[in-house]
């Protein structure tokens, strides 16, 4: 007999992600379980640290607000609406809620049980991928139209490229994981896993896996007597074990610990039980891998009450970027990544600091990140550029006003020294008077670094005509742009000048192609990847992006792409030229982080032979592209 009820509640899910992938006759099945829940205003669904239900909801009518508490105050973060789901977290995750649902009208929800929906889930990739993404970005519908992307804890854009280092990022586990023999008896498993603090052990014979004891084993079958203590390990284990290979990425082992519904997985060498036991991933494990993605390091960095809590992000970070490199994501997909959580960082620093000021800003202002941090390169710890641009104000105004923020960025730079962003040694930031200005002071000073462009200047313009907004009033920073690119348009001398600067590094190769390297002092031997190779692409990308009213991104792999738009002739070059320079970056990024270093200076003894090959291959762009430089500006005589 057919169920109207369970036939609207079907409709209705079918119109919605990710039920419009299920068959409908399986939707009705599904539909014939769900409990309809109706809620008054401010009714509770459920609250931070309830325990789990076993139910996931969707709101079928009204609007359900999530808020989290932050200085005992309840805030809310997000609102859901109809056909958004919510309470995911029993589906993945065994740890209490870490939210707050509440009504914010009157509202009609369905409550799915996980155990109903769970094997449709596992049959259909689409959905189970649908609800992985969900969970993992905290998004409540990674497609839909207004929402695509959004963090519901903190509005933080979440895009793609984030998406996919968290799908791919391998899981951290435990290596060479401590095993038991079938024969081995229950009491000294017990007493072994008590001593060295696990909660589960895989049973092996001849090192290949044949099952597993877990607490939860020891619980429900000693603890209550089922088996004696006193029996072989054999009577108790689970099997046959899950196994996986290794380098297994966070969704993956997710999906497998979901799809066989079991909270370890047994690695082994090439991923079968008929291989070495080589590890063992726990559901603990799982939930800390999440801890490190992308989104949820922005959702720290926004909540951060103070810096010891950034720092710790920032050192997250660093673990995020070798993890990201082991697994070969795209090192241009890394740098948007990191450049986002860099910024965030920045951001809340800010924030932090504007809340220790005695009084609010005396006038509208926007703090800029410059050099690398503005092109959204710094990937290891360098030092901070920035500074401060601030509205016009009534001349007897200007020097509390300036006052004011160079104060604000004492505070700022501060914090970030603690974090690990080292004080500029050129005193670059915008705690130095002399890079806190008003709007005309900046204008001003650009104008005069283009029109006066003798060597000073023209290093000026090498680090400040790199910036990106961070925070405050985009409007000011805009108002600079449009002055750098009015009064660089078809200034020659500017540009001559720009140009013989950014030819002062020729291609770093002597006779027989060797590397140029130092010659003394602290790096003597060692071969100067930021000055010999990567600096002559930025100045490449910086002054061809100049001449050509390029804006929106200083990015040097963006002003290439752009460029190769504009100059369809010279495409080729420039879309090498991008290429050598995220090779020639992950050479450095992969340096520093060996050696906790800013990686400028590679060891070439220290190098495959492969890899020298493809050093000195991203050098032959550089060539290329200052003929380019040569042709355009005529600086034949110059150089």
């Amino acid at each position: 007999m057919k169920n109207p009820i369970a036939e609207r509640i079907s409709d209705f899910l079918k119109k919605h992600h990710p039920f419009s992938k299920i068959q409908y006759a399986e939707l009705v099945i599904v539909a014939n379980h769900i409990k309809v829940i109706y809620l008054e205003k401010n009714d509770v669904l459920f609250k931070i640290n309830d325990a789990i239900h076993d139910c996931f909801y969707v709101v079928a009518n009204g609007a359900i607000g999530l808020s989290v508490t932050s200085d005992a105050d309840e805030v809310l973060i997000d609102k859901c609406d109809e056909g958004d789901i919510l309470g995911l977290r029993p589906f993945f995750a065994k740890d209490n809620y870490l939210m707050t649902a509440k009504a914010r009208e009157e509202s009609i929800v369905y409550a799915i049980p996980i155990e109903i929906f769970r094997p449709i889930a596992i049959n259909n990739v689409e959905v189970l991928q649908f609800l992985l993404q969900s969970f993992a970005s905290n998004t409540r519908n990674p497609y839909d139209k207004n929402h695509k992307g959004k963090l519901i804890s903190e509005n933080v854009i979440y895009d793609s490229q984030t998406d996919n280092i968290q799908h791919y990022q391998p899981i951290n586990y435990t290596k060479s994981p401590i095993t038991a023999s079938k024969s081995d008896i229950i009491r000294y498993v017990a007493q072994t896993m008590s001593s060295r603090k696990i909660g589960s052990i895989i049973i092996h014979e001849n090192r290949l896996p044949i099952g597993i004891v877990t607490d939860k084993d020891l619980r429900s079958k000693i603890a209550t007597g089922l088996f004696s203590i006193d029996v072989t390990i054999d009577k108790i284990m689970s099997t046959p074990v899950i196994t996986v290979p290794e380098n297994l990425s966070i969704a993956e082992a997710q999906m497998m610990m979901l799809k066989h519904n079991v909270g370890h997985l047994c690695v082994t060498k090439d991923g079968t039980d008929q291989s070495e036991i080589t590890g063992i991933i726990s559901e603990h494990d799982v939930i800390v891998a999440q801890a490190n993605n992308p989104g949820v390091l922005l959702k720290q960095t926004k909540r951060a009450t103070n810096t010891e809590e950034l720092k710790v992000v920032r050192e997250k970070v660093t673990d995020l970027i070798q993890n990201s490199i082991d697994k070969n994501i795209p090192i241009n997909h890394i740098c948007s990544i990191v450049g986002e959580i860099n910024i965030a960082i920045t951001q809340r620093c800010i924030e932090l600091s504007l809340e220790k000021m005695e009084t609010p800003p005396p006038a509208q202002f926007s703090w800029i990140n410059i050099g690398s941090q503005g092109r959204k390169e710094q990937l290891l710890l360098t030092d901070q550029d920035n500074a401060i641009v601030f509205e016009d104000v009534e001349d007897e105004k200007y020097d509390e006003v300036k006052t004011y923020f160079v104060k604000l960025a004492e505070k700022v730079n501060k914090r970030l020294h603690k974090i690990g962003y080292e004080y500029c040694p050129a005193e670059m930031m915008a705690m130095n008077p002399k890079w806190c200005k008003s709007v005309t002071d900046w204008k001003s000073q650009f104008k005069g670094w283009i029109h006066s462009p003798g060597e000073k200047g023209i290093l000026m313009c090498t680090i400040f005509f790199d910036y990106n907004f961070v925070f405050g009033n985009e409007t000011l920073v805009n108002e600079i742009t449009a002055t750098i690119f009015e009064e660089t348009k078809k200034n020659d001398l500017f540009f001559a000048y720009l140009g013989a600067d950014a030819l002062k590094n020729p291609p770093p190769l002597g006779f027989f192609r060797q590397f140029l390297v130092e010659s003394d002092g602290e790096h003597k031997d060692a071969f100067d990847i930021k000055s010999r190779a990567l600096m002559p692409l930025i100045d490449a990308a910086r002054i061809l992006s100049l001449h050509q009213g390029i804006k929106k991104s200083t990015n040097t792999v963006y002003r290439f792409t752009k460029l190769a738009e504009k100059e369809p002739q010279n495409a080729v070059i420039y879309e090498a030229c991008a290429e050598a320079f995220l090779s020639l970056l992950k050479f450095r990024t992969e340096e520093g982080l060996n050696m906790n270093s800013d990686g400028r200076y590679l060891n070439l003894n220290e190098l495959s032979k492969l890899d020298k090959v493809k050093l000195k291959n991203a050098f032959q762009p550089i060539n290329d592209v200052q003929e380019v430089i040569k042709n355009r500006f005529q600086l034949t005589y110059f150089t």
